[in-house]
């Protein structure tokens, strides 16, 4: 019976004819429906959006003056993330230029050591994209799985990885903040304020089986985690919402309640990724071009994120699983000559 359950709940749509923008073209009866782009942490679940991580955020500025100019981020990000990098310094390392890329790994050691709960360790991981010239892109993963990138027109690959670390820092030190933590009554607000948006009543909240009560659940089961560690949770449904697997799992008769209990205690791993992956090949072989068109706009998404100093895990983990796909198919065609 557990064995059948746990088949019914697998991240993969499986094969058949498949949608180049599967999860977005159809709403996941019962489970939501399809988001409009940028909303909510939990399409498919019709579970209303919590608020944005820090307010910061804006469109990217016209492009500069000079060749190879790109658009940058807003100016106030940009004096952001400066005053947020020298006060950590001021209050750590005295007076003085800091190195950014340090002071983000001596944060997150600093919090494992007062008992932060980091399964994979306080290591924070950097990569950088591969180019030949400027500008250089760098990623930077934290170790609750939180992804930043560098956010300015960087002409060296140091000064990348010094932007990526900026906005990373930035985050986890306002991440601290109490008014970043899920209490009592931030999810009484919370609800309120989904309950008002969507003109529901309070008997929605207290019922599990709507959209507003799946909410509830959600925020009550990560009570005391910060809103960065709510995001790396909400990734995980993103993605099942973009993939097409929560609409899969409502076919095969999994409610919301077992879809939210049994990926809200499941990490995001290459076993979902390589699953996920098949999936595109499988719409690629069906669709000819639907994989090639889904990565081109992932990678727009991802720079526009990117350059608006956002959190960008949901945006990277689509562009790596259509990459796996790509190269599965790549290896297939090669195979096969």
């Amino acid at each position: 019976m557990e064995a059948v359950r746990a088949q019914r709940l697998q991240p993969g749509v499986g094969t058949g004819p498949r949608g180049a923008r599967p999860g977005l073209t159809g709403a996941p009866a019962g489970l939501g429906s399809a988001p409009a782009a940028g909303s909510g942490l939990g399409p498919g679940l019709g579970l209303p959006p919590p608020p944005p991580p820090l307010g910061l955020q804006g469109p990217p500025a016209p492009p500069g003056p000079g060749a190879g100019a790109v658009p940058g981020p807003p100016a106030v990000l940009r004096e952001a993330v400066e005053a947020v990098v020298r006060s950590f310094a001021k209050h750590t390392q005295g007076y003085g230029r800091v190195n950014v890329v340090e002071a983000l790994q001596e944060f997150w050691q600093m919090k494992q050591s007062r008992g932060a709960e980091l399964r994979n360790g306080a290591l924070v991981l950097y990569e950088m994209v591969p180019a030949a010239s400027p500008p250089y892109v760098c990623y930077v993963t934290l170790p609750g799985g939180s992804c930043f990138g560098s956010f300015q027109f960087c002409p060296t690959k140091a000064e990348a990885r010094r932007s990526a670390a900026k906005i990373a820092l930035m985050n986890s030190v306002f991440n601290e903040h109490p008014s970043r933590r899920i209490t009592d009554d931030f999810i009484e607000k919370s609800v309120s304020e989904a309950l008002a948006s969507f003109n529901g009543n309070r008997e929605e909240a207290d019922n599990p089986n709507t959209g507003i009560g799946a909410f509830r659940f959600m925020l009550e089961s990560n009570k005391g985690k910060s809103m960065l560690e709510f995001q790396e949770l909400m990734t995980v449904f993103q993605l099942l919402h973009w993939n097409g697997s929560l609409k899969a799992m409502r076919e095969r008769q999994c409610s919301r309640q077992e879809v939210l209990a049994h990926y809200s205690h499941r990490a995001l791993d290459d076993d979902i990724r390589n699953q996920m992956a098949l999936d595109w090949v499988n719409r690629e072989q069906n669709v000819p071009g639907a994989l090639s068109r889904e990565l081109a706009a992932t990678e727009r998404e991802l720079d526009e994120a990117r350059l608006a100093g956002k959190e960008l895990r949901f945006h990277k983990e689509k562009k790596d699983i259509l990459l796996l796909a790509a190269g599965q198919l790549g290896s297939a065609h090669s195979s096969g000559c």
